[in-house]
């Protein structure tokens, strides 16, 4: 990705409405933990331009510590540091990637 595509990302996570995570800002605040799928974030995003999606959360109400972590590259997730250490949702992550991998094993 070079610089241009980089600024673009990153202009188009600043020009996004708070309403795009208003979901996501509820669940953090109960359960201090968001997965991806429930953000218009991905990989890509979390990489290259988290100070913006952290602007565009508070700029949603949410007004806590913000991190990320990725669980091998197929699954990340927003959470509240002073809820949960990174270890133990890196952990949740790995059982959730796990059931979801089981779920799709099993014949119909």
């Amino acid at each position: 990705m070079n610089l241009v595509n980089v600024e673009q990302l990153k202009n188009s996570v600043n020009r996004m409405s708070a309403e795009v995570v208003r979901e996501a800002v509820i669940e953090l605040r109960l359960d201090g933990l968001v997965t991806e799928g429930k953000t218009p974030f991905n990989k890509l995003h979390f990489n290259t331009c988290f100070a913006e999606i952290e602007a565009l959360f508070q700029r949603a109400g949410y007004h806590r510590q913000l991190d990320v972590v990725g669980y091998q590259g197929l699954l990340y997730a927003l959470y509240d540091p002073a809820r949960w250490e990174a270890v133990d949702v890196l952990r949740w992550l790995k059982e959730f990637t796990d059931a979801a991998a089981q779920t799709r094993s099993i014949p119909a």
